[in-house]
């Protein structure tokens, strides 16, 4: 654990995994053979409230991350409401991203930077996500799915999908249409 960290409550950090300088974690579990770069913020409460009232929703979750992964600098990881925010073993999560409360990461996923995914959000396994991609709330994103930089994913993505734009829709289809529109 480096420097200027902030560490607890109710955390636990297996073994071999390093902590760079100015980390805030909190009600998280941490496996092993994990990196989590400078500044990240990992534990804290989630983006809730009641629209109505304007009452904030208590989260009373945590974040568990799996084995040899890798959280990149300045990326913040909400808590979950009830339950847990996961980060499934060997994912790699570049810097500047933010993990929305209760949101579910398969294995062997990658995130670059600057993308965002909103809160109870299924994403599957060996998902590549490209850079400035945003994610809707309470999507489910099937496993081995690559978006393209800068999409905007609105709804659900079957398994094994290759998508891009805004919205989000087959590459195929997206290169198409943009051809097209350059040619007017």
């Amino acid at each position: 654990i480096h420097s200027n960290c902030k560490i607890g409550p109710n955390v636990v950090i297996g073994s071999n995994s390093i902590i760079h300088s100015n980390s805030n974690i909190q009600e998280c579990i941490i496996g092993s053979d994990c990196v989590v770069k400078s500044g990240a913020i990992i534990g804290g409460a989630g983006f809730g409230f009641d629209p109505k009232s304007k009452v904030k929703i208590n989260h009373i979750g945590n974040v568990v991350i799996g084995d040899n992964c890798n959280i990149g600098s300045n990326t913040t990881i909400d808590r979950a409401v009830f339950d847990s925010t996961i980060i499934s073993k060997n994912s790699f999560i570049d810097n500047l991203v933010q993990i929305a409360h209760n949101v579910f990461i398969g294995e062997g996923a990658i995130i670059a930077a600057q993308s965002g995914i909103a809160g109870s959000t299924i994403i599957g396994s060996n998902v590549v996500i490209g850079g400035q991609s945003g994610i809707s709330g309470h999507l489910t994103i099937g496993n081995n799915v690559k978006i393209a930089a800068k999409s905007g994913v609105t709804k659900n993505i079957t398994d094994n999908s290759v998508i891009a734009g805004f919205p989000a829709v087959d590459i195929k289809k997206w290169k198409i249409s943009t051809i097209r529109l350059n040619k007017l």
